[in-house]
């Protein structure tokens, strides 16, 4: 294509043009440069959080041996007689996670395997937004929630529940996150082609064998996104637990007992009556290292297995 105008002179066209793609190479490169800013801020601040963290986890470790932390079974670092054993608020928070999970995994899946197989698209327009609103209800209304009504509906029907239990929150917080892998889950399973279900009953299985041994399974990574996420949540929950569970921190693998997970520690000593820069001012950034470490680990071999599933053709 000529670059000649009537009446122009070509070097005139050739330095006009030039102009032009230097002054939208310029505003591309700006744009590229905005965009590379966003997404340096995310890592630019997880490496500060991370920062923080080992500078006062290692000043804790300078006064505390790991033997005393990871060793010990009683944890009372705000008391005169101070013991720095993590143990109990690991298995507070792991008692109420399990608990959470138990109840959410089998919910919200079968929910996410209504919607997408059996529910006609006016249910599932209904009944999707109206379970998502679960999780936009306060974790503060979710914690009195269990408090004041779960709680004695428990100690009418199981014997031994305390006042202040991990089993109250932990089925408060299985409802909170059901909504979560309902809805991830019920994404993933309507992703799945429908060519696979037809090939399934063409070979003559049933609905119920398509829906269990084609649909979900092809849907697997999808679904271990969301219970990933929704564990990770239960991990990380602070109000309800706080709430409900007690804020005792007992070494036990009982529900019925009360119990302090790592994250109503952490936001019982940051109410701003512990004196910065003292060893209980420093638990708070040890506990938040190992809970930050818990949910990492757990993020790395679920990405592991996915992978693990992928290779095999899971």
């Amino acid at each position: 294509m000529s670059e000649s105008i009537p009446g122009v002179p070509k070097a005139q066209v050739r330095g006009e043009r030039k102009s032009r793609l230097r002054a939208a190479g310029l505003g591309e490169r700006a744009i590229q440069g905005v965009l590379m800013l966003c997404a340096s801020l995310s890592i630019v601040t997880t490496i500060g959080v991370l920062a923080v963290l080992l500078f006062e986890t290692v000043s804790f470790f300078s006064e505390v041996s790991f033997a005393e932390f990871f060793a010990d079974t009683k944890w009372t670092p705000l008391f005169a007689n101070k013991h720095f054993g993590i143990w109990p608020l690991i298995t507070g928070t792991l008692l109420t996670s399990a608990v959470a999970v138990m109840v959410a995994l089998p919910m919200g899946l079968m929910a996410a395997i209504y919607l997408s197989e059996f529910a006609s698209p006016r249910a599932r327009a209904i009944i999707k937004p109206t379970l998502e609103l679960l999780a936009g209800v306060p974790t503060i209304v979710y914690g009195y929630f269990a408090l004041v009504f779960v709680t004695p509906i428990l100690q009418e029907f199981i014997p031994g529940v305390k006042g202040f239990n991990a089993l109250s929150p932990g089925l408060v917080m299985g409802v909170m996150i059901m909504p979560m892998i309902s809805s991830l889950s019920e994404d993933a399973l309507h992703a799945v082609p429908n060519s696979l279900r037809e090939a399934a009953y063409g070979l003559g299985a049933s609905k119920l064998s398509t829906i269990f041994r084609v649909v979900v399974p092809a849907a697997k990574s999808g679904v271990v996104a969301a219970v990933t996420l929704a564990v990770s949540r239960a991990i990380g929950e602070t109000m309800i637990v706080t709430i409900a569970g007690g804020a005792q921190p007992n070494f036990t693998f009982d529900p019925r007992g009360a119990v302090q997970t790592m994250t109503a520690f952490i936001i019982s000593v940051s109410k701003g009556d512990t004196p910065t820069g003292t060893i209980e001012y420093q638990t708070i950034f040890a506990v938040g290292s190992v809970l930050f470490l818990m949910t990492f680990c757990m993020n790395i071999v679920t990405q592991r297995m996915l992978r693990n599933a992928r290779r095999r053709g899971v």
